[in-house]
């Protein structure tokens, strides 16, 4: 990896892939290759699949190291990876549109005595190649599965979901009904809520209703999920008392409500009527024997929040913590949108990392971009050295809040350093006409001389 000298300057330099994972006593900053590993190390036995699984996440924004750290823990310390380990290299993988080399690793795995291809595995790709766009090489994939013995509904359906959250609706539709079709799925509820979900997706809600009607027409049953994702539509097209008439509905044909149409509940009510409404199906979801999870109680705190009723938010968080139902990233994130005192946000930033809520790159972007939008300069680096500290490789959008917070202050000097060692990390920044930054032939160029 490389490091401007802006970096260097704020954050510590990265360490070898030993000294992340074995820290001596007395830490020296060091950017040795992998291979000088001192003989006191501890053996392969120090390793298992959930510390490999977490070094592979610290370095989720960069494959090459990624890769790196993946094969060198295989090679130096005899490392068996896993099925888990192998697929959660191939999502990194898959995120840089690696797909080459995603078939390379899907095929160790098959030689692999310790790993094999699962429906995991090939989900994972599926949602890979449909986030780039690569319907029909994803339609591939599925065709290739005959050679992994997968080719099964259970495939199918995991193709048509990852299609379907990219917004490639149409394309699953097809193969669902078309001419082009895979299987009968003429009856099918379970796709025909991944359809139904898909057009909720798109946000075409004139298609969510055709969609709804035609499952009449053909009669397709529709279970709770059909209804827990339809309340969504109606709350997410602007009309969240249809939803809440939904549910209503469900209760008079005496559908047992489970905790997700419950959550759907709360937020259309508590849209449509407000916070304190959505209070009293919260405890009338407890009354009727319904645990409720963190997505309940995250709904609860952020309509409390968006409501400037951050005491009652706070109670809530606190009861969480008393309870079996522990908050998460997204509980915070519901503080952080809202609240205005920089200090009131860095305290339960620091709060939420001391209760082993470990922040996630949408959280330090969200940060820098809200305190570089304030003119705060201090907290962005707070945050951008926290991020370094929790060994989270930040990607582009981590370093245009940045640049952007620099660039606004004025310090263009130091915002170009960051902007070079985005394009050395192989990152894409903003072109940006305080740094003097243009595309020339298609690629990424830098005038030095801009300002000069």
């Amino acid at each position: 990896m490389l490091f401007s000298s802006a970096s260097r300057r704020f954050l510590p330099s990265i360490l070898s892939f030993s000294d992340v994972l074995f820290p001596p006593a007395t830490i020296f900053f060091s950017t040795k290759t992998i291979n000088a590993i001192p003989e006191s190390r501890p053996t392969h036995t120090n390793f298992d699949p959930p510390t490999v699984r977490e070094a592979l996440d610290s370095y989720c924004n960069d494959w090459r190291r990624s890769y790196e750290f993946f094969n060198w823990v295989e090679s130096e310390y005899n490392f068996d990876h896993t099925t888990e380990t192998y697929n959660r290299m191939l999502d990194i993988l898959g995120k840089f549109f690696e797909f080459d080399l995603s078939w390379v690793l899907i095929h160790r795995m098959q030689q692999s005595p310790f790993a094999s291809p699962d429906h995991a595995t090939f989900r994972i790709l599926f949602k890979r190649y449909a986030s780039a766009h690569l319907v029909s090489e994803a339609i591939s994939a599925y065709e290739r599965l005959r050679e992994f013995k997968l080719r099964d509904e259970t495939s199918f359906c995991n193709l048509i979901d990852a299609l379907c959250e990219s917004r490639h609706v149409v394309e699953a539709q097809d193969l669902c009904f078309g001419k082009n079709r895979k299987l009968d799925c003429d009856s099918s509820t379970k796709i025909h809520n991944l359809i139904l979900r898909g057009w909720l997706k798109m946000g075409w809600w004139s298609k969510c209703r055709e969609f709804w009607e035609e499952m009449d027409k053909k009669g397709v049953r529709k279970d709770l999920h059909s209804y827990s994702i339809y309340m969504d539509i109606q709350c997410k097209s602007g009309k969240p008392w249809k939803a809440v008439k939904l549910y209503k509905e469900m209760k008079k044909k005496g559908m047992k409500l489970d905790v997700v149409a419950y959550n759907t509940v709360i937020h259309a009510i508590g849209i449509s009527e407000g916070v304190d409404f959505a209070s009293r199906v919260f405890h009338e979801m407890k009354e009727m024997g319904c645990k409720p999870n963190v997505v309940t109680c995250n709904t609860i705190i952020k309509l409390f929040c968006e409501n400037g009723r951050f005491k009652d938010a706070h109670v809530m968080l606190d009861q969480m913590l008393k309870r079996d139902c522990p908050p998460n990233v997204i509980t915070y994130h519901c503080f952080f949108r809202s609240l205005e005192k920089p200090k009131e946000i860095l305290m339960l930033f620091d709060r939420m990392i001391k209760f082993g809520v470990h922040p996630k790159m949408d959280t330090y972007v969200m940060l820098m971009r809200k305190f570089g939008r304030w003119g705060f300069l201090r907290p962005v680096f707070l945050v951008w050295n926290k991020m370094e500290e929790l060994g989270c490789s930040p990607n582009e959008s981590a370093y245009n809040a940045l640049i952007d917070a620099l660039v606004e202050k004025g310090m263009i000097d130091m915002a170009r350093k960051y902007d070079e060692e985005m394009v050395a990390k192989g990152l894409s920044p903003k072109l940006r006409e305080e740094l003097g930054t243009k595309m020339v032939n298609g690629g990424y160029h830098t005038n030095v001389n801009c300002n000069k």
